[in-house]
């Protein structure tokens, strides 16, 4: 649950983001200018969180007033093994250390679905948090020790767990719309596992940076899912795809990798916390995706043609 300190949405005196050349961080740091916030993007090639010498460097940094956004991560593609998920918890112990000496008045942590264990098919913020791999499990520790060093320094503690994000600008290339909109323009298809069975909800970006503004503005405490609410399987959003394309993308299928399981979101919570938030549709989110893409001059080689 999630629950609101400021009725009224108040501006942060200033946001501090940590990763800010992630995904999730540029696309943050570029609404908060916008609305004249002060902001102070961290990149880990100022302030290297896995190394010990981040808490001096943190600690200069933050003032009282700050509301500090987590987006750092080593993601998935950096490895499942037990070197990152050491990497990630020493990143989240160097911040709680630096919380434990300086303080600030608010944290928001971008945290992750993959908290939730995939025998659980409807999900919501009750839904037990139990590990699959070492990824998610880091994610768990993450959140109990950030969850433990804000009650200890007396911080409210806001823990965003968005599912999959597509939107242009993705860093990560994850199977799904990212990927195959990728795939589709550039080599003219889209792969599938299996048939591509899988139902997922999938947020649009903007969506997951409209939750972590709102939370923000109402320095708000809990957990919250980010997501659109709405489950489609792998193979209808390649369809919504190819459509988008003018329907010149061939959807190939190739041997599955893992056992078919499904991810269903109830966005109940959400919608009780943030009553005007209203996620933006899959079709949508795909056309806003090709305008950027044309608008940023990035337009991609003719499909069916491969790099």
């Amino acid at each position: 649950m999630l629950t609101h300190r400021n009725s009224a949405a108040q501006a942060p005196g200033r946001v501090v983001v940590l990763g800010a050349r992630g995904f999730v961080a540029a696309r943050l740091i570029a609404r908060i200018d916008s609305e004249g916030i002060p902001c102070r993007p961290v990149p880990s090639t100022e302030v290297d969180l896995t190394a010990p010498s981040a808490v001096a460097k943190l600690t200069g940094m933050l003032r009282p007033g700050d509301a500090l956004v987590i987006t750092s991560a080593l993601t998935p593609e950096h490895g499942r093994d037990r070197a990152v998920f050491l990497k990630n918890v020493a990143m989240i112990d160097h911040v709680c250390t630096t919380l434990s000496k300086t303080g600030c008045a608010h944290v928001v942590y971008v945290s992750s679905d993959s908290v939730y264990d995939s025998r659980f098919t409807q999900i919501n913020e009750q839904t037990p948090c139990e590990a699959n791999d070492l990824y998610a499990l880091a994610h768990i520790v993450r959140e109990k020790l950030l969850a433990d060093a804000c009650k200890s320094a007396g911080i409210p503690l806001a823990i965003v767990r968005p599912c999959a994000i597509y939107g242009s600008g993705d860093t990560h290339n994850s199977y799904g719309p990212n990927r195959f909109l990728k795939t589709a323009q550039t080599e003219g298809r889209i792969v599938l596992f299996g048939q591509g069975e899988e139902e997922r909800d999938h947020v649009y970006i903007d969506d997951v940076i409209d939750i972590i503004r709102e939370c923000l503005l109402h320095s708000s405490v809990g957990v919250i899912n980010a997501v659109s609410g709405s489950a489609l399987s792998f193979h209808a959003v390649a369809c919504k795809i190819a459509a988008a394309l003018d329907g010149t993308v061939a959807i190939e299928t190739a041997p599955r990798r893992v056992p078919i399981f499904h991810k269903r979101f109830d966005p109940a919570v959400l919608l009780q916390a943030f009553p005007g938030y209203g996620a933006t549709a899959l079709d949508a989110g795909l056309q806003k995706m090709l305008a950027e893409f044309s608008d940023a001059g990035a337009a991609v080689p003719s499909r069916g043609s491969a790099q």
